[in-house]
């Protein structure tokens, strides 16, 4: 299948930053074929990007999409409200049907406002059952996903191995498995080098949140007396380490997933972003959880910008979303307009009233300027998610009802609750 997008205004991310203006992408069988001016169609479906900003989707390299359901309760409070509020007397409650519908609509929401990778940390496991029900329900809304499979940090212990295999084995050519421990932050050591061995064992990358903790105030320095960093693990946060710590991840080749709202909200420390930038460790940007932030990446990008104290350009906060979080999470053919690449784009109207007179530099619109209601088109692999605005073709309005279900069935009667 050939589709010619036509005569946008394209934005590439890698190795640079590039506009050019009244640019066509061909994509052939899911990826990108040929990206420049007066391109052939030649059979192709055309879509018309006059008008349109056209540029990779974006990628959210930390999110818990179990938590949709849930959006808003935590931004009333500290990570310790977080954890009783959310955590416990929510995340318990929480069956299989109910990580179902929380995973379709939070993939749909990240689709629709552009997102079209996503790492979903998901340790609400009451067993490999509650993931089956979480990649399934991501595999029917279309995205691209890397799952963490792992148990929640209020039960502890290692990830279980039979079940970290059974969920390893629904991998797809769009999901792909990760193990989600819960590190050295929150679990003892031993449990650690178990979560560490089995990933290995499998071939798993890892996602873990990181931070000084009343376990150990020096965590990555812990792993590396393990012999345990590895390139191919994303770190979250990170605000309350050392310069000396964060220095230990840039030598590992491993990654900070950086998430601004979130961690203002929660009151985990000072933003990190500019010093990580400054201390040659690789970041990206995350979402994390609807409970306390928006579940956009303009939102976050705009948070980085803001937060970062004049450390980042706008090129450089736009390869944060893209290039940067296709690299964390090891996957080399997305996150740019690259021949080969996946064809992950979206399309933002640039003619809405919020991004009008942003074309003499359109890439600091975007970032600045831009919201989810600005995409009209989504494309994953080649295939339009999106089109004229709406989601095409999930059945949105039965994906929010079963949503409405869980929604109530989650929140305990109490009003202090």
């Amino acid at each position: 299948m050939r589709i010619l997008v036509q005569g946008g205004l394209v934005i590439d991310t890698a190795p640079e930053v590039v506009v050019r203006p009244e640019t066509d992408v061909l994509i052939e069988d899911g990826r990108i074929a040929a990206v420049g001016p007066g391109l052939p169609a030649d059979g192709a479906e055309v879509i018309d990007a006059r008008g349109r900003i056209v540029l990779p989707g974006f990628v959210d390299t930390h999110r818990h999409l179990w938590q949709t359901a849930l959006r808003g309760i935590g931004a009333a409070g500290d990570l310790g409200f977080y954890f009783d509020k959310v955590m416990q007397a929510r995340g318990t409650r929480y069956r299989p049907e109910d990580v179902a519908a929380s995973n379709l609509v939070g993939a749909l929401e990240c689709l629709d406002g552009g997102i079209t990778t996503v790492q979903d940390y998901s340790h609400v496991q009451g067993s490999a059952t509650f993931a089956e029900a979480a990649i399934d329900a991501l595999d029917r809304s279309g995205i691209r996903a890397v799952f963490g499979f792992g148990p929640s940090p209020l039960v502890g212990g290692p990830v279980d191995p039979l079940e970290m295999r059974r969920v390893a084995a629904l991998a797809s050519d769009r999901i792909t498995i990760a193990l989600a421990s819960t590190g050295p932050a929150f679990a003892p050591f031993d449990v650690v080098e178990a979560d560490w061995a089995l990933a290995a064992s499998l071939g798993l990358p890892i996602v873990t949140h990181i931070d000084r903790s009343h376990l150990t105030e020096t965590p990555i320095t812990d792993l590396s007396s393990a012999g345990l960093l590895r390139p191919d693990t994303v770190y979250v946060h990170g605000n309350n380490l050392s310069d000396a710590e964060l220095k230990l991840i840039a030598e590992s080749g491993a990654s900070v997933s950086v998430t601004p709202t979130v961690e203002s909200r929660l009151e985990m420390g000072a933003p990190t972003a500019a010093r990580l930038k400054a201390l040659g460790v690789p970041l990206s940007l995350g979402i994390d959880t609807v409970t306390s932030a928006a579940g956009d990446m303009f939102s976050a990008m705009q948070q980085i910008l803001a937060l970062g104290h004049n450390a980042f350009t706008t090129a450089e906060v736009l390869q944060l979303a893209t290039i940067a979080g296709a690299q964390a999470l090891n996957l080399p053919d997305i996150g740019s307009l690259a021949l080969g690449n996946q064809a992950d784009l979206i399309l933002l109207r640039a003619t809405d009233l919020n991004l009008a007179g942003g074309l003499q530099d359109p890439v600091a619109t975007v970032v600045t300027s831009a919201h989810p209601g600005n995409v009209e088109t989504v494309l994953v692999g080649g295939k339009v998610l999106k089109r004229n605005g709406h989601l095409h073709p999930t059945p949105v309005q039965a994906a929010l009802t079963a949503l409405t279900t869980s929604t109530t069935h989650l929140h305990p009667t109490s009003p202090t609750a």
